[in-house]
C-alpha cells in the first residue's frame, strides 16, 4: 500500500468519525431547540467543519502536490500563525470529537436497553439523552483546550521508591532521575526544554538516565537538544540509550543521524550508549547499567542481547535501560535478574481519552505498558511519560514527567 493511499484512508476514517459526531450533535440540538432554523443550523455546522478541517484539507493538497511534482515540501509550514489558526484547532477539534464519541457510543447502547423496557417513554428518554450529549460536548469544549494547554506547559515530578534487600549503605538514598523523549523540535523549543531540565536539576539527582529520543527529526535541533541536556547537573553523570527518533535527523542516513547526535551530546558531557554496558562506582558500591538499542529502525538480535544481559554478581544494582517497553525486553530483564527496567517511548499515551474503568490511548495498540510502574517479582519496570510529541503537536491527559527513583534498603 502506497504512502499516499494510507494517508487518504486515515483522512477517510477521520471524516467518518466526524460525520457520526455531527449527526449526533445536530440531532440533539434539533431535539432540544425545535424552533431553530434547519438552514441556519446546517450553515453553522458546515462553517465549523470547514474551519476545523483546514489542516486536513491543506495537508492532503500538499501531499498530492509533492507526490506529483516530486518536490520536497515542508508540512506543516513552520509558521506560528498557521499553528494557531489551522493546526492546533484541528487537533483540539479531533480530540474533542473522539472524546465525545466514546461517551456517545455508551449512550447509544444504554438507549437501546432503555427502549426495550420503556417503549412508551421513548420520546422522553430521547430528549434526556439529547440533553446529556449536548452537556458532554459543552464540558469537553471547555476541558479539552484547557487540558492540552496544561499538558504543554506543565512538567510533573513522580517519586518512586525502590527497596532492595542487601543494598549497600552507599546506595541508600541514592537518587536516579529518569527522563525520556525530550524530542527537541519547533514545538519543544528552548523555553520548554529549559523548563524540563530545571525540573530535573531541582531534584538534585545523583545519576540521570535518558530513555532515548533527544530530537524529533531533521538535524536542525541536534544542538538545541544537546545544549539543553548539557545543563543537567548530576554527580555521577548523564547517560542515554538510543531512541527511534535519534535515527531520523537524516531520514536517508540513520548511521549519520546517530553519529551526529552522539557527538553533539558528548561535547556537553552527555553519553549516548548503543548496545553496551557501563559500571558506575559509588564509593565501594557498583551500579551496572545495560543500554539496549531496540528501535523501529534496528531490532536487537538474540545473540547481542544475550551477550549484554549476562549476570554480573559484582554489581549491587542492575539497571536495564532501553527506549521501547517491549514484552520480550522486559522478559529478558526479569529472567536476567535486573533490579530496574527503565523505558520511555510511549509519551504516557500522549492522547489519552476518558472512558469508564480505563483510559484509552492509541499507544495501547503497541503496548500495555503505557506509563507508570509495573512489578515483575523483585524487578520494577518504570515507563516515563517524557516531554515531546509525535504526529500530533499536542498532549491530552498526558502531562510531561520527570521520574525520581530513590533507592533504599529493604
Amino acid at each position: 500500500m502506497s504512502f499516499i493511499l494510507r494517508i487518504l484512508i486515515i483522512a477517510f476514517i477521520a471524516l467518518i468519525i466526524e460525520f457520526y459526531f455531527v449527526k449526533r450533535v445536530t440531532g440533539s440540538i434539533k431535539k432540544n431547540y425545535q424552533g431553530l432554523s434547519h438552514k441556519k443550523l446546517k450553515r453553522i455546522t458546515l462553517t465549523i467543519l470547514i474551519f476545523a478541517n483546514l489542516y486536513l484539507i491543506i495537508g492532503l493538497f500538499y501531499l498530492i502536490y509533492s507526490q506529483f511534482s516530486q518536490r520536497q515540501i515542508v508540512f506543516p509550514p513552520p509558521l506560528l500563525l498557521f499553528d494557531l489558526l489551522v493546526q492546533f484547532p484541528f487537533w483540539v477539534f479531533m480530540v474533542l470529537v473522539v472524546q465525545s464519541i466514546l461517551f456517545f457510543l455508551l449512550l447509544d447502547i444504554f438507549s437501546l436497553i432503555l427502549f426495550l423496557f420503556f417503549k412508551r417513554n421513548k420520546e422522553k428518554i430521547s430528549l434526556v439523552l439529547a440533553k446529556i450529549r449536548l452537556a458532554l460536548v459543552l464540558l469537553f469544549l471547555v476541558y479539552v483546550p484547557i487540558r492540552t494547554y496544561y499538558d504543554y506547559s506543565t512538567v510533573s515530578t513522580r517519586v518512586v521508591e525502590y527497596k532492595k534487600g542487601g543494598l549497600p549503605y552507599e546506595l541508600n538514598g541514592f537518587k536516579i532521575a529518569l527522563i525520556a523523549d525530550v524530542q527537541a523540535d519547533r514545538y519543544t523549543d528552548e523555553n520548554r526544554l529549559n523548563g524540563y531540565i530545571k525540573e530535573v536539576n531541582n531534584l538534585n539527582p545523583d545519576l540521570v538516565l535518558i530513555a532515548g529520543d533527544v530530537i524529533t527529526s531533521t538535524p536542525n535541533f541536534i544542538d538545541l537538544a544537546a545544549d539543553a541536556l548539557g545543563k543537567i547537573n548530576s554527580r555521577y553523570g548523564v547517560y542515554s540509550c538510543v531512541g527511534d527518533h535519534d535515527n531520523w535527523a537524516y531520514r536517508g542516513d540513520t548511521e549519520r543521524s546517530r553519529r551526529e547526535i552522539t557527538e553533539a551530546l558528548l561535547l556537553k558531557n552527555v553519553k549516548m550508549i548503543d548496545n553496551d554496558k557501563l559500571v558506575i562506582n559509588v564509593d565501594t558500591a557498583k551500579i551496572g547499567i545495560t543500554f539496549i538499542t531496540n528501535t523501529y529502525v534496528e531490532r536487537i538480535d538474540n545473540k547481542t542481547i544475550d551477550s549484554l544481559v549476562n549476570n554480573n554478581s559484582n554489581e549491587d544494582l542492575r539497571i536495564f535501560l532501553t527506549h521501547q517497553p517491549r514484552n520480550f525486553l522486559i522478559d529478558y530483564a526479569y529472567k536476567s535478574s535486573y533490579d530496574l527496567f527503565l523505558a520511555g517511548h510511549t509519551h504516557g499515551g500522549q492522547l489519552t481519552f476518558f472512558f469508564p474503568f480505563i483510559n484509552l490511548s492509541p499507544t495501547l495498540i503497541e503496548t500495555k505498558y503505557v506509563k507508570g510502574d509495573f512489578r515483575f517479582g523483585d524487578m520494577l519496570a518504570i515507563v516515563n511519560r517524557g516531554l515531546g510529541m509525535s504526529l500530533a503537536p499536542i498532549r491530552y491527559n498526558s502531562t510531561p514527567e520527570v521520574t525520581l527513583i530513590i533507592l533504599s534498603t529493604k
